[in-house]
């Protein structure tokens, strides 16, 4: 099987299992939303559990999976199994060491943590104290994701992508159990979702070790810390940490910045950004993930022109999925909170003001999943400065970006402070490659961006269309709101794909060789 298309069976794989994994979050927002609203209560948890997300996105799945991942699979590579396996357990002891001592700090200081991240909570009664003790109640939740990540970057390297990717569904279902039938016991009812985290954090840990036991990988304590391998991906993971994380820093700077905002802008960020994450951890998560293992092979190899055919599909691949994706949530934002959102303590002038960060947000869906492909290539190089430069600019650009935006626009202009900076960090990352490595495909990655562009707005124009069929301010009649937006998501897909396919777009094609190749190769197998 050529490397295309095990890209694009892992991005598969890993795309179906994040699938029910994002239907579960939004199960898990709406149950949230509803419960609880957005206001003290709602603010409060989402910035005492963004604080280990961000860790998350920081350290675990950002740098140590980039840092990881390369070195694990030269190990593997060049040097067999015995020695991949005595690596992987090295770095599963020493991350279980510095993790426990991470998280012991964090929930120490929490009240530092809090009042630095979230100045403005402390001129609201109440809810500096609750954002310190939701924090603290969820702090260790970073200490099992970050033992799963690791798990995640080995079992992915031996191709396994299921379990990685289906393993959020747990925590998700945690946390809507525990919002349903735990915040009865609490005084205060949003702590059974902290609850729910920590819960669902330790489940997904234990998803992973039987398989990484089948898989030849078993998890045993080693302390030989003195490894030279070690040492290469903790000096790897260094720079990592910023270079891939900055769009995150950037959703956290924005969160700073919406606690001193009017109440509940903290939260329609939060709400905006779950949803726009959702064609990002379907696809975009999912095809970054299925092309590292593949670039950090070939580079391992010395395979330079491979790695390179296996970036540039990569990217074409990404434009071709997120390109309509941007365009049906920025038509569709305000509608999808309505449908999702709206009942209970959520009402439709909060879907507004989520639905406006939403759509700043989405005009930058393209950006931010080209950075996912892009950074890991040159970890896969083994090059950590030049993502670190680009990332340390964008940050800036988003901080100043943010200062100005914020007035006129509100949270408004703060999701569209972080789509600018996204736009400009992709731009240096392509420029900066291109000098490493020379052409990789520019002018067929181009073609490839307009035809899904020209595709995606008549798609655009009839999924507005259909939108407007709704009366999205009533509270509701989610059956003819599920009706009119179903039609509308159905909609927006025939007609790409049909007018993808009338221009003759590579992926389209590409998509459909492969089903015929799979349906034909059934059809054998029957006979």
């Amino acid at each position: 099987m050529s490397e295309k298309r095990n890209i694009v069976r892992a991005a598969g794989i890993l795309g179906s299992a994040t699938m029910l994994s994002r239907i579960m979050g939004m199960v898990r927002d709406m149950v949230q939303s509803r419960l609880f609203g957005a206001g003290l209560a709602s603010d409060a948890f989402i910035a005492a559990f963004q604080i280990p997300n961000m860790l998350r996105r920081f350290f675990a799945e950002g740098a140590l999976t980039s840092a990881f991942v390369p070195i694990f699979s030269e190990t593997l590579t060049k040097r067999g199994e015995q020695e991949a396996r005595d690596l992987a357990n090295i770095c599963f002891t020493l991350l279980t060491i510095v993790m426990a001592g991470i998280t012991l700090a964090g929930i120490v200081c929490s009240p530092w943590i809090v009042g630095l991240m979230f100045p403005g909570f402390k001129a609201v009664p109440g809810k500096f104290e609750l954002t310190v003790l939701l924090n603290r109640l969820m702090f260790p939740y970073i200490f099992f994701i970050s033992l799963v990540a690791l798990c995640m970057g080995i079992l992915n390297t031996v191709r396994h992508f299921f379990t990685p990717a289906i393993s959020t569904v747990f925590l998700n279902i945690s946390m809507v159990l525990a919002a349903l039938f735990l915040r009865g016991f609490f005084d205060v009812p949003i702590v059974a979702l902290a609850v729910g985290v920590m819960i669902g954090g330790v489940v997904q840990l234990l998803l992973q070790l039987p398989v990484l036991w089948k898989k030849g990988f078993p998890v045993r304590p080693r302390f030989a810390f003195d490894n030279p391998e070690v040492r290469r991906i903790a000096l790897l993971m260094v720079p990592s940490v910023f270079g891939v994380g900055v769009y995150y820093l950037n959703i956290t700077v924005s969160a700073i910045l919406a606690s001193l905002l009017p109440q509940g802008s903290v939260s329609y960020l939060y709400y905006a950004q779950r949803l726009f994450e959702f064609p990002q951890g379907i696809f975009t998560v999912s095809v970054a993930q299925a092309v590292l293992p593949a670039m950090s092979r070939q580079a391992a190899e010395g395979d330079l022109a491979g790695m390179k055919e296996s970036l540039a599909f990569g990217l074409r691949l990404t434009l071709f999925i997120t390109i309509p994706a941007m365009a049906g949530l920025m038509v569709c934002a305000t509608p999808i909170f309505s449908l999702l959102f709206m009942g209970g303590q959520f009402d439709y002038a909060k879907a507004v003001n989520s639905g406006q960060a939403l759509f700043y947000y989405s005009l930058g869906l393209s950006f931010v999943a080209l950075i996912r492909v892009l950074a890991p290539a040159f970890y896969a190089l083994k090059d950590t400065r030049t993502p670190v430069w680009t990332a340390l600019i964008s940050f800036l650009l988003n901080v100043c970006f943010s200062l100005i935006l914020m007035g006129p626009l509100k949270h408004g202009g703060l999701a569209l402070a972080t789509t600018l900076s996204a736009c400009f960090n992709m731009l240096l990352l392509l420029w900066f490659l291109r000098r490493r490595v020379g052409p990789f495909g520019g002018r067929r990655i181009i073609i490839s961006a307009l035809k899904s562009f020209l595709a995606a707005l008549p798609m655009a124009v009839a999924v507005h269309f259909v939108c407007r069929q709704g009366d999205w301010a009533r509270m509701g009649h989610s059956p003819s709101k599920a009706l009119v937006l179903g039609t509308a998501i159905a909609t927006g897909i025939a007609v790409y794909a049909v007018a993808a396919r009338l221009l003759r777009s590579d992926e389209a094609l590409e998509a459909v060789s492969i089903v015929k190749s799979r349906l034909r190769r059934k059809t054998v197998s029957e006979e």
